[in-house]
């Protein structure tokens, strides 16, 4: 292991170890999204930013549509190869280490980046990036937090965000609307989906620090777990939300 302190991806392999879905939905709300999708079979998905690729996978098994994922990391990408072995897709899905800000298609029936519009340098940014990729009359499935109400000062700094980072959810719909979108539908995580999400990770990292107590991570990863909590009971749950929002090109 290198001596440096663990990267913000190092970060968040450690801490989502024992996850399948890296961001606050449900499988519940998944399969729903699945469904709001009205796959047919042979449909296509890329997802950018796949992480472990369980969307790609689950979909695949229940629509029978192939697909393509593509992340930075190669450990969320094994567990997601192992995931579509497991469920018996392996042969319908690509999974592609490399940049997904960078990585070009086209044809698809739906393009999706949940949770990582940073590879975009935000919400409209990204939706220019992933345009290219989809067919005509094809969705678009954005993963974003959202301001359920005005934060004080202290959570942006909480969060280590700049204050016109996020939004509430008219701000949201007004940034689509920017980026030449048209809100269709939207799925919402609530303050259990988060708590999911959130807490457990605390489990994972108490768990991997017990183990690894002199890993050059560790203060890094102790640092983060105790930011976790605090920021997650003071201000996360009161005042973020997040959502997956399907989005149909208006130009």
């Amino acid at each position: 292991m290198s001596s440096q302190p663990a990267t913000a991806l190092r970060l968040h392999e450690i801490a989502e170890a024992n996850h399948r879905i890296l961001n606050p939905i449900t499988a519940p709300k998944l399969d729903l999204l699945g469904e709001i999708c009205q796959w047919q079979p042979g449909g296509r998905l890329l997802d950018l930013a796949c992480g472990k690729g369980e969307m790609l996978s689950q979909w695949a098994a229940r629509y029978g549509i192939d697909g393509t994922g593509v992340d930075i990391s190669t450990v969320f990408l094994d567990a997601a190869r192992l995931r579509a072995a497991e469920l018996g897709v392996a042969d319908k899905i690509t999974f592609v280490e490399g940049d997904a800000a960078t990585y070009q298609a086209s044809g698809f029936d739906v393009v999706s980046c949940l949770g990582a519009t940073w590879i975009g340098n935000g919400v409209v940014g990204t939706i220019n990036l992933m345009r290219p990729a989809l067919a005509p009359d094809g969705l678009l499935l954005i993963g974003e937090p959202y301001w359920i109400d005005e934060p004080p000062e202290a959570a942006y700094a909480a969060f280590g965000w700049d204050r016109d980072e996020f939004t509430s959810l008219r701000g949201t719909l007004d940034r689509f609307t920017a980026a030449g979108c048209e809100l269709v539908e939207m799925v919402l995580a609530d303050g259990d989906s988060w708590d999911r999400y959130v807490a457990s990770q605390w489990r994972t990292l108490s768990d991997w620090l017990r183990a690894n107590p002199d890993a050059p991570e560790a203060p890094a990863l102790r640092a983060f777990l105790d930011s976790s909590r605090s920021t997650h009971l003071e201000f996360g749950r009161r005042y973020l939300g997040w959502g997956v929002f399907v989005l149909r090109p208006t130009r």
